[in-house]
């Protein structure tokens, strides 16, 4: 019998033409058929164990060098973005044994101004683009911004998904923009935000991730912080699991990124004990694990210098 899938997108879906994609091929080879009450009972068990082992300087020394600091304000000016990356250059001056930020993280049309003012070594410079955070524009739209900012200095590139899109199962044209815009990146990292505040299920949020990561995704991104549920522990523990079981499959790895609402020092090591007690050590570094913050780089600089910092 042939089930008819209702969206409310205006086109009908028909469950056995989606089993006959290559997309329903890939998600099959996943359990993708989680309960939502189990994944918030295993994390929180998860933290409720692991997080005092991980209350230490080394550790926040290490979260801080996995941040994205980020600044996403309709207010932000050239002169504003200039001034914030000022402060990570002061950073690198005043403490020059402290490992710095991993990104300064901004809109597309401010990729310049920072490739033009940043000094500090090894801090990339993110940019999200393709219509973020709605991802709601033209596919040219989408392609341009990106070209944009990498040839205007961006290393990184954050987009997020057509949300839409997939809550139809338009698995298709989700993954079809996340590989246009990947084959513009080339080698540059492009990661892909699911929001998982609106995407209903865990196992809507796993389903996500494998099709974000099948499509060329180096990162997977909980959340752009611009909807009222930004990152969770149970939607990152979700996603973790995703990388590791896309790992195990395709021997390929893939890097996680928290984001929004992550304000203070005891949420940040609730996503770190996630990533180590679901991927291990060696996703503990800057090149698989970010958080995407502002407010976060005091709370930890206060800890790791013993004295009140208020930097950003």
């Amino acid at each position: 019998m042939e089930h008819i899938h209702d969206c409310n997108c205006g086109h009908e879906h028909h469950d056995h033409e989606e089993m006959q994609s290559k997309y329903s091929l890939a998600l099959s080879k996943y359990n993708t058929h989680l309960h939502d009450d189990e994944i918030m009972e295993k994390v929180n068990q998860l933290i409720s164990k692991h997080i005092d082992e991980n209350n230490t300087l080394e550790v926040k020394k290490r979260l801080f060098n996995c941040i994205d600091l980020t600044t996403l304000k309709c207010t932000d000016t050239e002169e504003s973005v200039m001034k914030f990356t000022e402060k990570v250059n002061e950073l690198a001056d005043k403490y020059p044994d402290l490992e710095n930020v991993a990104a300064i993280c901004v809109y597309p049309n401010m990729a310049e101004i920072v490739n033009d003012t940043l000094e500090a070594d090894h801090v990339n410079i993110a940019c999200v683009s393709g219509g973020f955070p709605s991802s709601q524009t033209f596919m040219e739209v989408k392609v341009a911004e990106t070209a944009m900012a990498l040839h205007t200095g961006a290393d990184e590139i954050d987009i997020v998904i057509p949300v839409g899109k997939f809550l139809c199962g338009d698995y298709e044209g989700m993954c079809d923009e996340i590989e246009e815009l990947k084959d513009i990146c080339g080698e540059k990292p492009l990661k892909v935000i699911l929001e998982t505040g609106v995407l209903r299920s865990a196992s809507n949020i796993k389903k996500a991730a494998i099709l974000a990561m099948y499509s060329g995704a180096d990162f997977i991104k909980t959340s752009t912080g611009k909807e009222s549920i930004s990152a969770t522990p149970e939607a990152a523990l979700v996603m973790c699991e995703a990388i590791r079981d896309y790992y195990k499959e395709t021997g390929r790895k893939v890097g996680f990124k928290a984001a929004g609402g992550i304000d203070n020092v005891q949420k940040a090591l609730a996503y770190y004990t996630i990533v180590k007690e679901t991927l291990g050590e060696e996703w503990l570094n800057n090149k698989l694990f970010r958080i995407g913050t502002s407010r976060l780089a005091n709370s930890l600089l206060t800890e790791i210098l013993g004295e009140e910092v208020k930097v950003f």
